[in-house]
């Protein structure tokens, strides 16, 4: 599967995001967390893509 089409589940995307659910769902409340993606059995997805988006909107600058 290519990079931009994977899909993570949500315990894969806290652990990178090193976040706890509560944390999540609360950033996600205000409208600051990676899009989700909801599935038909009700799991939640992130696409890779929207995650890499995410983090590079939240990157602070070096300089």
């Amino acid at each position: 599967m290519a990079r931009a089409r994977q899909m993570l589940k949500l315990p894969e995307v806290l652990e990178e995001i090193g976040m706890s659910r509560p944390a999540f769902y609360r950033m996600r409340a205000r409208g600051q967390a990676p899009k989700l993606i909801k599935l038909p059995n009700g799991q939640l997805r992130v696409r890779r893509s929207d995650l890499d988006e995410w983090w590079s909107s939240h990157q602070e600058d070096a300089a």
